[in-house]
């Protein structure tokens, strides 16, 4: 007997057929053997729908407020799922975050998990019953709800696994697998049968929407493989793994992108020792994560120093980035919401030269400028105008011989 956590997101458990779907599924996995953990999202939409019911409201509504509203679209869908098994005959118990004890910090709609009680969910797994979580929620240590943020049903699925110990963690969506690239942009982008958590975490950092970067940490500090699998139809999925032979490796597996990026650029900031976190500092104590960053040489004792930051947080972090020029008495504060980010991602990387090469040469044929770069050991970002998002992707999925077959 194995014990499975399966997640089902959002469109996955769309309306009542589907979250029947959902349940004939789980209930197979249950027939074969298994002890089974569901987690759940919300109803495809409903999260939007319960934003704009605050919106409407309030401009800027108190966040501990909005993660109590938000939370409650994964407990309607945890009941029903629990409801549609129970229909089916089968023995199930919902969970909350609260009542399962996932403890998180108090940072709200963006909390990260701590612990996992897991006594109560072996005890109603030993009684014989389907086990079902409501994702992307838990409780701080003063009793309040909060959300893991917009993915965060992922991150309570494959922490659940960790803290479970479970055998396997299946991550049920409305893709058959992790691809290339989108295949929305790319059509001839090809399904990986395996990607190492290393690749998957910068994917998912740099824009790939199938899985959240935290579940991917999670996924990689504890070693809990992961399989991404269809809800809609069958299929091998896409294993993420610690697995990996370098030697052997494609160059590249994937080029990812994100549209969500903005720039701000801070214009004659006095150059001395100290100057990076007197700018960044502010900006990381309002949590707002700063991304790519370049600092200009310095010329007449100034520099220019530029980053990237999320779209959603661009206005919050120009406001504080002006306060801190005043103080400064930097020249000015420049902005601009109208960038992407699009990156190359390999473990052979380590082991093949010319990426770097091969990736500004397709850009600059495609008469791309690039604005910023950012390395790791294994992937390249370039900041450029969002208007050449598609056409850059396409260029670079064909110069790494992504198309089709199986790299080599």
């Amino acid at each position: 007997m194995a014990l499975i956590v399966q997640k089902f997101g959002g469109t996955s458990v769309g309306s009542p057929e589907r979250i029947r779907a959902v349940a004939e599924k789980v209930m197979a996995t249950h027939r074969a053997g298994h002890q089974v953990v569901v987690v759940v999202s919300a109803m495809s939409g409903e999260t939007d729908r319960l934003l704009q019911l605050a919106r409407a409201i309030a401009a800027h509504p108190a966040e501990r407020e909005l993660d109590t509203l938000l939370s409650t679209g994964e407990q309607v869908t945890i009941a029903l799922l629990c409801m549609a098994l129970e229909e089916m005959g089968q023995a199930a118990q919902s969970f909350t975050g609260t009542q399962v004890a996932i403890t998180t910090d108090s940072a709200h709609t963006k909390a990260r998990i701590e612990h996992i009680e897991d006594h109560k969910i072996r005890s109603a797994l030993e009684s014989g019953k389907i086990v079902v979580v409501a994702g992307f929620q838990g409780v701080d240590l003063h009793g309040n709800i909060t959300t893991l943020g917009r993915g965060g049903s992922d991150t309570t699925a494959v922490a659940l696994a960790a803290a479970l110990r479970a055998d396997e963690c299946d991550i049920f969506t409305d893709v058959d697998g992790i691809y290339t690239t989108d295949p929305r942009v790319e059509s001839r982008a090809r399904r990986l049968d395996r990607i190492t958590f290393e690749e998957m975490l910068e994917m998912a950092s740099l824009g790939a929407k199938v899985l959240q970067t935290r579940s991917v940490e999670f996924a990689m500090k504890y070693n809990v493989p992961v399989r991404v699998l269809s809800s809609f139809q069958d299929g091998p999925g896409t294993l993420v793994t610690n697995e990996e032979n370098s030697v052997e490796a494609p160059r590249v597996s994937g080029i990812a992108f994100s549209r969500n990026e903005a720039k701000l650029t801070m214009i004659g900031v006095p150059d001395h020792p100290g100057i990076a976190y007197s700018i960044l500092g502010p900006v990381s104590e309002a949590n707002i994560n700063v991304d790519v960053i370049l600092q200009n040489i310095s010329e007449a004792g100034k520099t220019d120093f530029t980053f990237t930051v999320d779209r959603n947080e661009y206005a919050q972090a120009k406001d504080i980035l002006s306060a801190v020029a005043q103080k400064l008495e930097a020249e000015d504060v420049r902005g601009d919401d109208h960038i992407v980010k699009v990156s190359v991602v390999g473990v052979g990387m380590r082991s093949h030269a010319g990426i770097a090469a091969t990736m500004f040469a397709t850009l600059g044929k495609e008469n791309i400028n690039i604005q910023m770069i950012s390395t790791s050991e294994i992937k390249i970002s370039v900041v450029i105008e969002e208007k050449y998002l598609e056409l850059a992707v396409r260029a670079l999925h064909a110069a790494f011989n992504l198309d089709g077959e199986a790299p080599v």
